[in-house]
């Protein structure tokens, strides 16, 4: 997917580049497989900011796409490659002998008219196939893996990435994740085999304030910025530094690198190798 650029007409045109949607092949999505997205605005059910930044944005519908991999054990056709705006990846409408039509993750290479089995124990090696751990050899770049078997992929399914099969082992499967991460998944969960779809959505630029205000996200002011009613980094005259040992939140926990992970977590029993030491 290539990404359009412009020449620098004015200030918001400079360094902006917008994705070329050339592999879209439908413009509007299959109705059936829509439902209505309603805006939260980062408040919780007593109207609270509970997440913030959050408001304003365009209208989006929100598309059912099945991360489970539809019907087991059939051969579906895809008729469409379609943008999703709720994510980064593109999604597949593919369509299965009954009619039954599905929203699924594009994997990378996909044309239209193409077969895929969505779901199946024996399926081909083959891009866009899925099919259960333990039948995929090492070195096979897989995405939309499911943590739970049954449960239907829950990680890597952002555009551009994969996790790669490093061994299998005692009914359990090494992938080395994206963030560099090596960690045991049971070896009877799905995953998809391929890398997601839109690997060029990293290279896009925005360009200006207005672009991010159109995805729903609003202006993030800096703590230094602020009172010090309103911060524990506010106040004093002019460019002050924070003033303290370590940078805080607004309400004062440690932030910026401290680790939030709880220590006693079931699944830290599943992580061989942390992110953090990726590159040691």
């Amino acid at each position: 997917m290539p990404v359009k650029k412009f020449k620098p007409t004015t200030p918001g045109r400079r360094g902006a580049s917008v994705d070329a949607f050339e592999d879209i092949t439908k413009s509007h999505p299959e109705k059936s497989l829509t439902a209505p997205l309603k805006k939260q605005a980062g408040r919780n059910n007593q109207g609270k900011i509970s997440v913030r930044h959050k408001g304003g944005g365009h209208k989006r519908k929100y598309r059912l796409v099945d991360f489970a991999g539809g019907p087991a054990n059939v051969q579906g056709k895809i008729i469409a490659i379609e943008y999703d705006p709720n994510r980064t990846a593109r999604i597949l409408l593919v369509e299965y002998p009954e009619g039954k039509r599905s929203y699924l993750l594009a994997p990378e290479g996909m044309k239209v008219g193409q077969m895929i089995i969505a779901t199946s124990e024996k399926a081909d090696i083959k891009p866009g196939n899925r099919t259960l751990l333990k039948n995929i050899p090492t070195g096979i770049a897989v995405h939309n893996i499911e943590l739970a078997q049954g449960k239907g992929g829950e990680i890597v399914r952002s555009a551009g990435m994969s996790a790669t099969i490093m061994s299998h082992e005692g009914g359990l499967t090494q992938l080395k994740m994206p963030s560099g991460e090596i960690r045991q998944v049971y070896d009877t969960c799905m995953a998809t085999v391929g890398v997601v779809s839109n690997a060029d959505h990293r290279n896009v630029r925005l360009g200006k304030a207005g672009r991010m205000r159109h995805r729903g996200i609003r202006p993030r002011v800096r703590g230094k910025a602020m009172n010090p009613v309103d911060h524990p980094h506010g106040g004093g005259e002019g460019n002050q530094p924070i003033g303290l040992k370590h940078p805080k939140t607004p309400w004062g926990k440690p932030a910026f690198g401290v680790k939030t992970r709880r220590s006693h977590r079931r699944s830290n029993r599943f992580i061989i190798r942390s992110r953090k030491t990726k590159n040691r």
